[in-house]
């Protein structure tokens, strides 16, 4: 089979390769999937540049999550069978730059029937993280004011969809005009550009001096969301997109009795494995209802030779949701 092959760390995702390999052996728990559809991320660059929190021994095939079509079952696992669509990831987030991938059945869900598998390839790590951010750590309340940052990413815009479908008022804080469009189709009740100085007065003026009730923070902008935080406000830090690691002063929290907390939605399967099937049961239920439902950038990255333009693409931050590549060549046109 077809896949991408990280021999050693690479300065950048123009080095990735295509190699022939043999095809995986699914373990006895595993199911074999046809890969259709991958969603790329940002760590996957950092992944293969040897500078994420996870260093893969080499050689290895990166990619964390996709969408595909069982090939083979798993022993004595009757929720899947051959022809089934299914999505997910791997334990160690590899693999899915690839034809074929063989992947933990536990680690794998069935496609909500509202949805296509370049959908489903960015529902994994995402729409989870949103969910647990908004319910779990910040418990938020239908009516209160959520504060979305980097909201028309693929974190981002699952915020803005779960928020709204638990009954809650949206400001999508981007960093460009040109992504205000992206976040009101999604249901955002009005949208704030970070990178204006003045944008927390514009929070503060929007909610009516209200102020954010929720803050969602994948960014690293919890310092000045604390400048238009409501009274009893839930900040959750989610990553550092910006690339530096906030220093907060601890006042600003202690002043409107603000709670700050982090959000490690991998950290779920070791720490506390019994909120995953809570989280998954609310997020499929939602997805089969039409609430919740991934946004695929366009253009789609037809072949795993475009997979290098798939991750620069996320790198020039002009990106918006998800970014989809897709293993298999285009189809031909008639």
């Amino acid at each position: 089979m077809r896949a991408i092959v990280v021999d050693a760390w690479l300065k950048g995702p123009g080095g990735l390769e295509v190699k022939e390999i043999p095809a995986p052996e699914p373990a006895a728990t595993e199911l074999l999937v046809r890969v259709d559809s991958v969603g790329a991320n940002f760590f996957d660059i950092l992944m293969v540049q040897g500078k994420y929190q996870i260093r893969p021994p080499l050689p290895f095939t990166p990619g964390a999550e996709f969408s595909g079509t069982v090939v083979r079952a798993a022993d004595g696992d009757a929720r899947f069978k051959a022809g089934d669509r299914v999505f997910g990831s791997t334990a160690t987030g590899t693999g899915a730059y690839a034809e074929l991938i063989a992947v933990p059945a536990k680690y794998c869900l069935p496609v909500p029937s509202t949805l296509s598998l370049e959908q489903a390839a960015g529902l994994y790590i995402t729409y989870p993280t949103a969910y647990a951010g908004l319910v779990l750590r910040a418990r938020v309340l239908r009516g209160e004011w959520v504060l979305v940052h980097a909201a028309a990413g693929g974190v981002g815009i699952a915020a803005v969809q779960v928020a709204k479908a638990l009954g809650a008022r949206v400001v999508a804080a981007v960093g460009s005009n040109d992504k205000f469009g992206v976040c009101t189709a999604q249901g955002a009740d009005h949208c704030v550009n970070y990178r204006d100085a003045s944008w927390p007065a514009r929070v503060l003026e929007l909610t009516g001096g209200h102020g954010a009730d929720v803050v969602i923070d994948p960014v690293g902008l919890v310092e000045k969301s604390l400048r238009c935080a409501a009274w009893n406000a839930r900040v959750v830090v989610v990553g550092f997109a910006a690339g530096a690691i906030e220093k907060i002063a601890a006042n600003r929290i202690l002043l409107k009795n603000v709670s700050v907390a982090g959000l490690h939605w991998g950290a779920y399967h070791k720490n506390e494995p019994e909120r995953i099937p809570e989280v998954w049961a609310a997020l499929l239920r939602m997805a089969e209802d039409g609430l919740v439902a991934p946004v695929v950038y366009e253009p789609v990255f037809h072949g795993l030779e475009q997979a290098k333009d798939a991750l620069r693409a996320i790198a020039s931050r002009a990106t918006y949701g998800k970014v989809v590549v897709k293993p298999g060549d285009p189809p031909a046109r008639l």
